[in-house]
């Protein structure tokens, strides 16, 4: 299908200008849009796909842009061809496929633990899982051979006969 065929879907964008001092508030923004797993389209302007989760995780952050001396603005923007936003979204997949592919080498790994630290590495790992669900708005393969990576490490833990010491 070209471009022309299939409208580019909405973003909510978030522009920000904070103050070089003190450097906490920015380094705190840095970190929750890192959190968010925003695009960065320049200095001061973030995106992500439109819901009604992204939008008010967006309103939240030029709240605190503007509570630390800030300026800020939400917006609606849709790109102009759907090339355009693959140029955007790219990227943003391409990091949630380099985060599964890490939960899937640590879950293969945790396979040979004992017991005990197996579950332990698992509930870490489901917990990173859950992180990276939350950042991830296209669905790579990468996240279904995490998911099953993870499973395959649960079920490794469940026939492990329990030890029994007298």
């Amino acid at each position: 299908m070209s471009d022309q065929q299939t409208a580019p879907g909405e973003w909510v964008l978030l522009t920000y200008r904070l103050p070089r001092e003190p450097s906490g508030p920015r380094l705190a923004l840095w970190r929750k849009l890192k959190r968010l797993g925003v695009a960065q389209l320049a200095d001061g302007l973030v995106a992500l796909p439109a819901d009604a989760r992204t939008r008010e995780q967006l309103e939240w952050a030029a709240e605190d842009v503007e509570q630390a001396g800030g300026v800020a603005g939400v917006w609606f923007a849709r790109p102009a061809t759907k090339a355009l936003e693959r140029a955007v979204a790219t990227p943003m997949d391409v990091a949630r496929a380099g985060e599964y592919a890490k939960v899937t080498a640590q879950a293969r790994a945790a396979g040979i633990l004992e017991a005990p630290e197996r579950v332990h590495v698992l509930r870490k790992l489901r917990g990173q899982m859950r992180l990276v669900e939350r950042r991830d708005f296209f669905r790579p393969p990468e996240r279904e051979q995490a998911r099953q990576a993870l499973k395959d490490l649960a079920a490794a833990g469940a026939s492990t006969p329990a030890v029994v010491v007298p």
